[in-house]
């Protein structure tokens, strides 16, 4: 007998849980690779590290997660490579080149333009100009992310570095078009897993041809008013930063397709501004403390918008099972995380 089996995706609350999880965790990246870069790292070198470790601490439970399903990944190895080549090589590298020729706050202002990239991207597809509480959440998220990055620096303009930056921002968009994209029976963490093994590898080519700089100091770092070893930062980064931000941010991109789950993104701004106060001990002026506010309130415009591009209903899928007569055997599970 025929049964229809109720695979329910994760609800968006949690999905806007998930994605808090993604930007606190990306948050911690700058906190803990500037004191490598001020002992002479090389941003590529650091980031480098930083996508092969995340992709070691992901390994095992890619594996596990793929047992008995290695087809998903070959079904979807195109979505694999573009996530590992665009969402985190290319992006990675672009945007350090962009603050290798101009302020890091232009680069970031520059480069978190992603959201507002994909609510023109919704608009050129459908052919609909996007509704009002989406132009209105967008433009009080773009005022809270000024606030919160600061002045952008004065001096002369870099268009290399503006075009670096510019590139960071439509990879960005890409990623989270990528993210939040059908699974096709890959996990999440498969995708996050596997993308930042090729990732990885491709970054490594990249520096070690001497494309970019690519520096490493086997020495101490000043961390947090002490002395550590270099790992340490490195480690942190590589679990926490990379790691999990990669699994959770493709998790909740899934659930809470790429427009919403990139303005959600932008709290990785506020969360980095945070930890640089509690853990370096930078100012946290209250025009910071607007912008953060104020990045909540276009989340929430943003969300107010029913209609997104990834549907949140349940995935009915038919199987057969066998029951007894005039029975109807039903479940729900989640999908996996």
């Amino acid at each position: 007998m025929i049964a229809v089996v109720q695979i329910k995706r994760p609800s968006t609350t949690l999905g806007l849980v998930i994605a808090v999880v993604a930007a606190a965790s990306f948050g911690t990246s700058g906190a803990f690779l500037k004191p490598l870069l001020e002992t002479g790292w090389s941003p590529a070198a650091a980031v480098t590290f930083r996508a092969l470790i995340g992709a070691a601490v992901l390994l095992p439970f890619t594996l596990l997660s793929l047992r008995g399903r290695w087809a998903a990944l070959w079904r979807a190895r195109w979505r694999v490579l573009l996530m590992a080549l665009i969402g985190v090589a290319a992006t990675q590298l672009v945007y350090i080149t962009a603050i290798s020729l101009v302020p890091i706050s232009t680069a970031i202002l520059i480069e978190y333009m992603a959201p507002l990239l994909l609510v023109v991207y919704a608009w050129v597809r459908s052919r609909r100009l996007p509704r009002l509480v989406v132009l209105i959440g967008s433009v009080v998220a773009l005022v809270g992310l000024v606030l919160v990055v600061g002045p952008a620096g004065h001096g002369s303009i870099n268009y290399f570095g503006i075009a670096f930056a510019s590139l960071g921002a439509v990879g960005c968009a890409v990623y989270y078009v990528i993210a939040a994209q059908p699974s096709e029976g890959l996990p999440p963490v498969a995708l996050a897993g596997s993308g930042l093994v090729l990732g990885g590898v491709a970054l490594a080519v990249v520096g070690l041809t001497g494309l970019v700089p690519f520096a490493v100091n086997f020495g101490s770092v000043h961390l947090f008013g002490g002395s550590a070893p270099w790992w340490v930062p490195l480690v942190v980064v590589g679990v926490l930063g990379t790691g999990v931000a990669y699994a959770a941010s493709i998790t909740a991109s899934e659930v809470l397709g790429s427009r919403l789950a990139s303005f959600m993104g932008l709290l990785e701004v506020v969360f980095a501004a945070l930890y640089a106060w509690l853990l370096l001990g930078q100012n946290l002026s209250i025009p910071q403390l607007v912008g953060g506010v104020l990045i909540l309130g276009g989340i929430a415009f943003v969300r107010s918008e029913k209609t997104d591009d990834v549907p949140l209903e349940p995935l009915a899928v038919t199987t057969e099972i066998p029951v007894h007569r005039d029975t109807v055997s039903t479940a729900t599970s989640p999908i996996d995380l």
